[in-house]
C-alpha cells in the first residue's frame, strides 16, 4: 500500500472523532511541551553561567594563597599567604605561554567625593589586568606603566561606583579621596555586570598595585596573581608552567606540597554548570513521563478503535487486504496521531519556556537536539504503543470480522 494512501487513511481515520483524538492526543502534547520547558530553563542557566564565567576573563588562571595547619588541623584555603610581586614578576620574566600577568592587591575603603560616599573593593593592578579580565574603558583610559613605577595616585572607576557618585557626569579629571588619601580618575570601566555567584564586578576601583601597596592596603603580600594563557590549548601547559615557576620562586623542595593554588575557568564553570545539567536532565526526564502515559492513552484508543472498525477490517481483508496491510494501517495511524501531539506539543513548549522566561526573567535556550530527540521520541511511543493494538488487528479472523456486529 502506497504511503500517501496510508496517511491519507490515516488522517480521515483521526479525523472522524476529532474530540476523542484531541484527548488522546493531550498526554503526548503536555509531555512534549513539559520536556521543552524544562530543557530550555536548563540550557539558558547553563549558557548563561557559561556567559558569566567566560566574562570572568580570557583564558583565565588564577594563582592564590595555599591552605596552613596549627596542630594538624587544616586551616583551609588561601590561609597561608606568601604570594610577592617577586613571584609575579617571575611568572611574567620566565613564562613562555602566557600573554598577561597582573599581581592583584585587594582592600575595601570608603570613596569620597564632594557629593556623597561609597564602600567599595580597591584592587591595586598591572597594566596588563584589563587583558586578563577582557575588559574595555568606556572613558579615559587605563593608567601607564610609568604611573605604576611612579606610584602614581590615579584610579579608574567600576561603573556602579559612577553611577552613584557620578550620576550626572563624567568622572574622568574628577579628584576623589579613597580613604584619606586623594587620587585622580582618569577612566571609567565597561560595564560587566554579575557573575554566577551574585557578585557584583562593576562595584571596584582600579589603581596601581604599587600604589594599593604603598598608600592603601599596606599588604606584603598579594591577595592574587592573574595570568591570561596565550590560547585555550596552552591552559593545563601553562598552568603546570606556573607551578614549576612558583615552587622555585618560594624554594619548595621536591615532594614538599605547594603552597599556593593555580585554577583556571575551566575548572571554574565545570563546577557552576554540573549541577544545572543534572537537574535539566532530571526534570526532562520526570517530564517524559507524561509522554509515556500519553503513549499508553493511544495504546488504549487504538485497542477500541480495532474494536468499532472489527467489520471494516473483515470487508478489507475480503478483498484482498493482507494482515501486514492492517497492520501498517493502524500503527501510522498511532503514529501520526503521536507526532501531531509531538508537533502542538513543541509549540505548547516554546511558548511556554518563552512566557515563563518573561514573567521570571530567566534566559531561555532550546538546542536543536532537543527538539528532535522530543519529536523522534513522540514518534516511537506512537510506534510502540500502537504495535500491539495494530497487531490485534492484523490478526483478526477475516470471517469473524465479517460477522462482527
Amino acid at each position: 500500500m502506497k504511503i500517501n494512501t496510508l496517511l491519507t487513511m490515516a488522517t480521515s481515520s483521526i479525523l472522524k472523532n476529532k474530540m476523542r483524538t484531541m484527548l488522546t492526543m493531550l498526554g503526548i502534547v503536555i509531555g512534549v511541551g513539559a520536556v521543552i520547558v524544562m530543557v530550555a530553563v536548563g540550557h539558558g542557566a547553563q549558557s548563561q553561567i557559561e556567559a558569566q564565567i567566560k566574562n570572568l576573563g580570557t583564558n583565565l588562571i588564577v594563582i592564590t594563597p595555599g591552605s596552613s595547619a596549627a596542630g594538624g588541623a587544616s586551616q583551609g584555603a588561601q590561609t597561608f599567604n606568601r604570594l610577592t610581586i617577586a613571584d609575579a614578576d617571575k611568572i611574567t620574566a620566565e613564562s613562555t605561554l602566557l600573554s598577561a600577568v597582573s599581581p592583584v592587591i585587594v582592600t575595601r575603603t570608603q570613596v569620597i567625593t564632594g557629593s556623597g560616599n561609597w564602600r567599595t573593593e580597591i584592587n591595586g593592578v598591572s597594566t596588563d589586568y584589563l587583558t586578563i579580565r577582557d575588559w574595555n574603558v568606556t572613558s579615559g583610559a587605563l593608567f601607564t606603566n610609568d604611573d605604576v613605577v611612579a606610584n602614581r595616585k590615579v584610579a579608574v572607576l567600576g561603573s556602579t561606583i559612577v553611577k552613584n557618585l557620578f550620576p550626572d557626569s563624567d568622572p574622568v579629571g574628577s579628584q576623589i579621596q579613597l580613604g584619606n588619601v586623594p587620587f585622580t580618575v582618569v577612566g571609567v570601566l565597561a560595564p560587566k555586570g554579575q557573575t554566577s555567584s551574585g557578585v557584583d564586578q562593576d562595584d571596584i576601583v582600579l589603581v596601581p598595585y604599587t600604589t594599593a601597596q604603598d598608600r592603601l592596603s599596606g599588604f606584603t603580600f598579594l591577595g592574587q596573581i592573574l595570568a591570561s594563557a596565550q590560547s585555550p590549548t596552552d591552559m593545563t601547559a601553562a598552568q603546570d608552567e606556573i607551578r614549576s615557576i612558583m615552587r622555585e620562586s618560594h624554594g619548595l623542595p621536591n615532594g614538599a606540597p605547594d603552597d599556593f593554588t593555580v585554577r583556571d575557568q575551566t575548572a571554574i564553570a565545570q563546577a557552576a554548570t554540573s549541577t544545572t545539567s543534572v537537574m535539566t536532565g532530571l526534570l526532562a526526564a520526570i517530564a517524559s513521563i507524561s509522554l509515556v502515559v500519553g503513549g499508553i492513552g493511544i495504546m488504549n484508543i487504538m485497542l477500541v478503535s480495532v474494536t468499532e472498525r472489527t467489520r471494516e477490517i473483515g470487508i478489507r481483508m475480503a478483498i484482498g487486504a493482507r494482515g501486514s496491510d492492517v497492520l501498517t494501517q493502524f500503527l501510522v495511524e498511532s503514529v501520526v496521531m503521536s507526532l501531531l501531539g509531538g508537533l502542538i506539543g513543541l509549540a505548547v513548549g516554546f511558548g511556554g519556556a518563552a512566557l515563563l522566561g518573561h514573567l521570571m526573567g530567566w534566559s531561555t535556550s532550546t538546542p536543536l537536539i532537543a527538539v528532535a530527540a522530543a519529536v523522534g521520541f513522540s514518534a516511537a511511543v506512537g510506534m510502540f504503543f500502537g504495535f500491539y493494538p495494530a497487531r490485534k488487528a492484523a490478526a483478526l479472523d477475516p470471517i469473524q470480522a465479517l460477522r462482527y456486529e
